[in-house]
């Protein structure tokens, strides 16, 4: 039935690999958009190009102390376009003086390589892929982009946020919590992806994590109430200004500093990811995505 969507093609393990660092290491270095000007503009241009090839680019530019910055679009056209459609976004900004391995250039890797793999078959619903700027200064990017979506009246099935996705350690005790109580609950080894949802999307955490335990991916998941705010550490990427104006949204992190030492700072460097894992998690969404 020429009408079925095809399935995500069966990139071996060992592409994704070979694909996924390589994009980290065009994206190493700190991406301050004000302090390390040069090199964001840098990863603008890599950025562009590698979405380009998959989709039209699009641009949606926005001000910010004076000056312009952009986050960087395409649309990948389902078999079912009336669908709402899904929105995958990452931000590609970091803090000052931090080569940002983990925050963000893992989730950009991921949503370069979801594009790559989506491109290549026709997903039933419409996705687009977002990179987003000015995350660390307060979400900017994402919240004029989640403000102009509602503004125009746009629906959205769902949005993810990748956010940092490649540290992953089987050290016991090495996973925190933001509340006593979640560490009753959950894991305290930090080899697993957190899924944090509204609670519109409780059957799709549950349905996303299976997908992800069959792609070898596991994954915990936790539904927030009133948009995140009695857990801050809940709201801190760019899925929170979807959740505030009332899209179903997910953040897919490795939970940054509740995990990894190196939050943040100099050493976050490509070194310590465990690209391996990073694979089978994109294989999983990608799966997913598909459907």
């Amino acid at each position: 039935n020429p009408m079925e969507p095809d399935s995500v093609p069966a990139h071996t393990h060992r592409h994704i690999v070979q694909v996924l660092t390589a994009h980290i290491k065009a994206l190493g270095g700190p991406r301050d958009p004000f302090l390390a000007s040069g090199a964001h503009q840098l990863v603008q241009h890599y950025i562009r190009t590698e979405l380009g090839r998959w989709s039209e680019l699009t641009s949606q530019s926005f001000k910010s102390n004076g000056r312009e910055h952009f986050n960087w679009q395409i649309e990948v056209v389902g078999t079912q376009p009336d669908l709402a459609p899904f929105l995958v976004g990452a931000h590609y900004d970091t803090v000052p003086g931090s080569p940002g391995a983990d925050d963000n250039g893992s989730g950009i890797a991921v949503l370069l390589m979801l594009a790559e793999l989506l491109s290549q078959c026709r997903p039933t619903r419409s996705i687009h892929f977002i990179a987003f700027d000015l995350e660390e200064y307060g979400l900017v990017g994402s919240t004029t982009c989640a403000e102009r979506w509602r503004s125009q009246n746009k629906p959205l099935h769902l949005m993810l946020s990748l956010e940092m996705l490649g540290y992953f350690t089987d050290e016991p005790n090495s996973q925190q919590y933001p509340l006593d109580l979640l560490s009753s609950i959950y894991p305290d080894t930090g080899n697993f992806i957190a899924l944090i949802g509204n609670v519109k999307t409780v059957p799709t955490m549950r349905s996303l994590k299976r997908t992800l335990k069959n792609a070898s991916a596991p994954c915990q998941w936790l539904p927030v109430v009133n948009r995140g705010h009695q857990i801050p550490a809940t709201r801190r990427s760019d899925h929170a200004p979807f959740w505030d104006q009332g899209y179903s949204a997910i953040m897919v992190t490795d939970t940054a500093n509740l995990r990894n030492p190196h939050y943040h700072t100099a050493s976050d460097r490509i070194e310590t990811l465990n690209i391996e894992m990073m694979a089978k998690f994109t294989q999983g969404l990608a799966t997913y995505l598909q459907r």
